[in-house]
Formats: structure tokens, C-alpha cells, sequence
């Protein structure tokens, strides 16, 4: 799309380079922003500069919060004895919504993919293991996507969890497999969560 403003041009390749968003759905963007009066322009873009500024990840689950630590870690009516790992903050909304789980979670913030260069030491694994010499959790639910990337970390994650005295859980299989938890219905994961099963009995399905 080539636009007669240079800064207009700017603006709509900008928005364009958001996930899902092509070149047309951009100009709208930025044809609805030049309707607003100013100080809402600024607000708007006041905004995502707090976002930059301001959001950071939880030192301890590396969800993302506006402070050290997350309101969820700093709950003390959470079971700490329970740990959910999950990809991204997508899956710990998604596994909140269900109202189902209220245990910790541990943000790996992605998944072993080869395909793409990520590997183990990419992810927040580290941190998990440190987080389990404490003792104090005793089960560790592994909340992955059911695809072969996801499969492949929960096998990494058992082997590196294997010194520790801890159970090791997965979702049960209402989750499709092949699908991604935030595109799971909030009924199915809520009963994926509650009727989970050991890990290592699903290894092979």
C-alpha cells in the first residue's frame, strides 16, 4: 500500500507488523486515530509507552506484572504446592478464566521448536528447577500445547524433573491435540485441569 504521506505510510506499516493485521485493517487503525482530538492521541500513545516502561515479569513465574511479583505468586490463599507450566501468559489467562485451578504457574515464555532455534536453554527451565529445591511443591502440572513441540518439552522438562520428589501431571486429553490452550473452551480446560492425569501413563498417546 503506498500512501501519499510519508507519515501516514509510517503509521500503517507500523501497525501493520501486529500479528494478524494486514496493510488494509492498518490504514483503518489509522484513519479512526486521526479522528481523535489530540490529548486522546496522546493518551493513546502515553499508553504503550507505560507498557514498555512499566510491565516487567514476575521473578518468580515470569508472568507479567507492574511489579516485582505477580498478584497471583503474592497470593498466600494460593496452594503453593502446586506448580502449572505453561507457554505464555495467553494459557495463564486462559487457565484463570476456568476458575478451576488455584495452584502457582511457571511461564517458560515458549516451547523447544528446533524449526524455529529455540532450545532449552531459550526458556525460563532454570528458574523451575530452582523454584523445586525449595521442597515445598509437590506436584508439577505440565500445561503445554498438545502438538509435537509441546509434547517434546513436557519429555525435556520429565527428564530434568526426575531428581526432584515430585508428581508429575498433564492435562487430560478434552484438550484437542494439536490446538493451543487459548483456543480451548473454558468447560473443556477446566475439566482438562480437574481430571488430570499422571504424565508419564500419557507419554506415548
Amino acid at each position: 500500500m503506498n500512501l501519499v504521506s510519508k507519515v501516514l505510510q509510517q503509521a500503517v506499516d507500523e501497525f501493520a507488523q501486529l500479528p494478524g493485521v494486514g496493510h488494509k485493517t492498518a490504514f483503518r487503525f489509522v484513519l479512526h486515530l486521526l479522528k481523535k482530538e489530540p490529548e486522546e492521541l496522546r493518551k493513546f500513545g502515553n499508553t504503550f509507552l507505560q507498557l514498555q516502561e512499566q510491565v516487567r515479569y514476575c521473578t518468580d513465574c515470569f508472568n507479567i506484572t507492574d511489579k516485582d511479583v505477580c498478584d497471583i505468586c503474592a497470593d498466600h490463599r494460593r496452594d503453593r504446592t502446586t506448580i502449572c507450566v505453561v507457554e505464555d501468559i495467553r494459557d495463564v489467562v486462559s487457565i484463570e478464566n476456568t476458575d478451576q485451578y488455584k495452584g502457582l504457574y511457571h511461564v517458560l515464555g515458549g516451547i523447544i521448536s528446533p524449526l524455529d532455534g529455540v532450545g532449552p536453554s531459550d526458556l525460563n527451565i532454570a528458574p523451575l528447577l530452582e523454584r523445586l529445591q525449595s521442597g515445598e511443591p509437590k506436584e508439577v502440572i505440565f500445561a503445554l500445547s498438545t502438538t509435537m513441540e509441546g509434547d517434546t518439552t513436557n519429555f525435556y522438562l520429565s527428564r530434568q524433573l526426575q531428581k526432584f520428589d515430585v508428581k508429575l501431571s498433564t492435562l487430560a486429553r478434552g484438550v484437542s491435540v494439536g490446538g493451543g490452550l487459548e483456543y480451548t473452551d473454558e468447560l473443556t480446560l477446566g475439566r482438562s485441569l480437574v481430571n488430570r492425569v499422571p504424565y508419564e501413563n500419557t507419554l506415548a498417546k
